[in-house]
């Protein structure tokens, strides 16, 4: 079915609706932010939407906004499709951007983007993908746990119970850059990539589930994918945006009426996982063999609630092999706040709530905490996700026809 442009529009306006409210929460309890102006392509949507959060001004359209002089920084919550475009514009007005994961449509827009000349510029202006997760403590405390060189294996999964976004939700649009490894995607494919501080060295399978007919078959609605990494370790990611929950029926409605976890797909809560390699060693005459893993559930939303559980397993044996005995242990940890002098912050910041104040410190010149998404990290990002597709056989998001245009003056 062709859909009109009023109702591509109103589409765009519910995204924006939805993902604004994790920047203007957070800004009511930071002193340096006004959210000031907000624009949409439907003006009376922007108007309702500017009574609604006591926004003073509306702008009639996104130009509109980035010429504002009153505007510092631009927060870009636009499909993915028209990052690009939209970013630029506002970085070469001279605006801050924070910018909604992920950063661009494609490998080939990211490289553009973060290595234009506007940011080399004298006071070139501060750009920062809104992977909001990592900006929280407890992923930090997660990475602190082990060293990237000693993992065997690692695996990072999310999913999101089906029918929470329509079939036809621009999230499954080609055009416009949709797809899951796009969206939820985005957070296990960085997570992955975090853990093991490295790029992987090559994908080697990827398996998506297809938006099926007659919605965009070019655009996964789930994606699973493996890599091997620089120090040899395998990684694994998961994203789903339309789990299945019940089994039998088929309905995530059934999370209401079962129990925990027998229901519950993998991926719910968000969780990473590592495990390192076995150290080995003789005591007493017996073999000694240690494992250890660590676990981070809800990596995506720890400021609602997380676990990280260090489980150490250590086994003896004989010298003919018999297991004598076996040893389980696991410590458990928390983080809600910085050390002290690692940086700002509350238990009850949320992980938007400490992007924001990595932001506005970068913009103000400020040392803060030692977290940041810098502009190589984004491209590298989009260039592994631009790799597992062509590994799943499916096509590279379109570049953005403003990208084209750039590349032409």
């Amino acid at each position: 079915m062709t859909r009109t442009a009023m109702e591509w529009i109103n589409d765009i306006g519910a995204w924006i609706e939805w993902l604004a409210n994790p920047l203007i929460i957070p800004a009511r309890s930071h002193a340096e932010v006004i959210v000031a102006a907000v624009a949409a392509r439907d003006v009376k949507k922007a108007q309702a939407y500017a009574k609604k959060y006591n926004i003073p001004i509306v702008h009639k359209t996104y130009d509109d906004l980035i010429a504002d002089p009153a505007i510092d920084c631009i927060y870009n919550p636009l499909p993915n499709g028209l990052h690009y475009e939209w970013t630029l514009k506002a970085l070469k007005a001279g605006k801050h951007v924070l910018l909604e994961k992920p950063a661009t449509g494609n490998a080939e827009e990211a490289r553009d983007l973060f290595r234009h000349p506007v940011l080399t510029s004298p006071n070139a202006p501060v750009i920062l993908e809104a992977r909001h997760y990592q900006f929280h403590p407890a992923w930090h405390t997660f990475l602190s746990l082990f060293d990237p060189a000693d993992i065997e294996s690692a695996n990072a999964i999310a999913a999101l119970p089906g029918g929470l976004f329509a079939p036809d939700d621009i999230r499954f649009h080609y055009h416009l850059a949709g797809g899951t490894l796009l969206d939820l995607g985005t957070y296990t494919l960085s997570a992955l990539r975090g853990i093991f501080a490295s790029d992987p060295s090559s994908v080697d399978a990827a398996t998506p589930r297809l938006m099926p007919p007659p919605h965009d078959e070019k655009c996964d609605e789930a994606m699973r994918a493996t890599y091997t990494f620089p120090n040899g370790g395998t990684g694994s990611m998961s994203a789903d945006l339309n789990a299945r929950l019940d089994k039998k029926s088929g309905s995530w409605m059934s999370w209401f009426f079962h129990g925990w976890p027998n229901f519950t797909p993998r991926g719910m809560p968000p969780t990473c996982s590592v495990t390192l390699r076995a150290k080995n060693g003789i005591v007493d005459d017996l073999a000694i063999r240690t494992q250890t893993s660590i676990v981070l559930r809800n990596f995506m939303g720890p400021h609602v609630w997380h676990s990280i559980d260090i489980n150490t397993t250590t086994v003896y044996r004989s010298q003919d092999g018999k297991i004598v005995r076996e040893e389980k242990s696991t410590e458990s940890e928390k983080a809600y706040t910085w050390p002290d002098g690692k940086g700002r912050g509350e238990d009850w910041w949320s992980t938007y709530r400490y992007m924001l104040e990595g932001f506005v410190d970068r913009v103000k010149g400020r040392e803060g905490s030692e977290a940041w998404v810098a502009g190589e990290e984004s491209i590298s990002q989009m260039e592994t996700i631009d790799k597992t597709y062509e590994k799943a056989n499916m096509a590279i998001r379109p570049t953005s026809k403003a990208l084209r245009s750039e590349s032409t003056q």
